[in-house]
């Protein structure tokens, strides 16, 4: 019987189990490979097993040696392979997600190598078109930053009230009242930047909830079904007709960036997006199945398929 991360309901029998390095790299052997290891370089099956041990290979037909860490996210890392699976189930197991000093402390490791560990695993959380949300679906704006309040008077920027991006970063979301939903970090949210998103991620059946943003006046003619919500006139829910379930998605990503991390730098605000995304996503599972999602994501960075076509080309 094959051993599943499902199994482990604590971080107690998490770490009591995988005790050693080696546990834990003949779990990602078994794990990544089941019972025919493949390589990672040509795609052969003709693989000889080096005798050092420490899941070491080499391929008949390439001559390359490699590890079961090649191709994932543990690759050529210098920390215990254990601390990397703590810290897998704390960042699966926080709702609000964990930021680097807290996992710092958790894992007992520097800052530098918690931050590292967390954007990491964060490259796992990327988000897809391969699935179009369909049904009832809601569309939303959001500005994060730019907040004037406890600013010195010398310091303020005039008129940066509502959508201004003067001083904030506008966010655009997609929420399928079915459960699933995208958010992209935009430069704007005039009509040209998110009608293109929307055809991406939005099935061409969809039933489309938005509020009285003007960008969103196209929708109709673009053969979507289309009702609108007047947050102007202080509607907020009407015959069906809301966007509430994408103003929760924001307000639990605001609780995760201001209650835990406190600040997002620009440069990195899509991996923040891309990890609250993958929460709400994965809200209905169990954190010992959310874990085991994340680490089948995290030995399946490596596609053989994927390097046979890029070797072909």
């Amino acid at each position: 019987m094959r051993l599943e991360l499902e199994h482990f309901d604590s971080l107690i029998s998490l770490v009591s189990h995988f005790n050693s390095d080696k546990r834990c790299r003949d779990f990602i052997t078994e794990q990544r490979w089941h019972k025919v290891v493949v390589c990672p370089f040509c795609g052969s099956v003709h693989i000889y097993t080096c005798s050092n041990g420490d899941n070491q290979f080499k391929c008949g037909d390439c001559h390359k040696r490699f590890s079961c860490l090649v191709g994932t996210i543990f690759e050529n890392t210098k920390l215990p392979l254990q601390k990397w699976f703590m810290a897998m189930y704390l960042i699966s197991s926080h709702k609000k997600g964990i930021s680097s000093y807290q996992l710092s402390k958790d894992i007992h490791v520097t800052q530098k190598t918690a931050w590292f560990i967390l954007h990491k695993v964060r490259t796992l959380f990327n988000q897809y078109d391969t699935t179009a949300l369909e049904g009832e679906v809601e569309l939303d704006e959001m500005y994060l930053g730019g907040r004037e309040t406890n600013k010195h008077e010398s310091k303020k920027t005039e008129r940066t009230q509502g959508r201004s991006t003067k001083t904030k970063t506008p966010i655009f979301g997609m929420v399928s009242r079915k459960g699933e939903v995208r958010a992209i970090v935009v430069p704007n949210t005039q009509a040209s930047t998110l009608v293109p998103i929307i055809k991406q991620f939005v099935d061409d059946n969809a039933h489309i909830f938005t509020d009285e943003l003007s960008a969103y006046s196209v929708l109709d003619k673009l053969g979507y079904k289309h009702d609108v919500i007047r947050h102007c006139d202080k509607e907020f829910s009407k015959n069906g007709i809301t966007t509430n379930s994408i103003e929760g998605f924001w307000g639990h990503f605001k609780r995760m960036v201001f209650g835990t991390y406190h600040f997002v730098s620009k440069a990195y605000l899509q991996q923040y997006i891309n990890e609250a995304v993958y929460r709400y996503n994965t809200r209905k599972i169990s954190e010992s199945s959310r874990l085991a999602d994340m680490f089948a994501k995290s030995i399946g960075a490596c596609s053989y398929d994927a390097v046979k076509m890029l070797k072909a080309a």
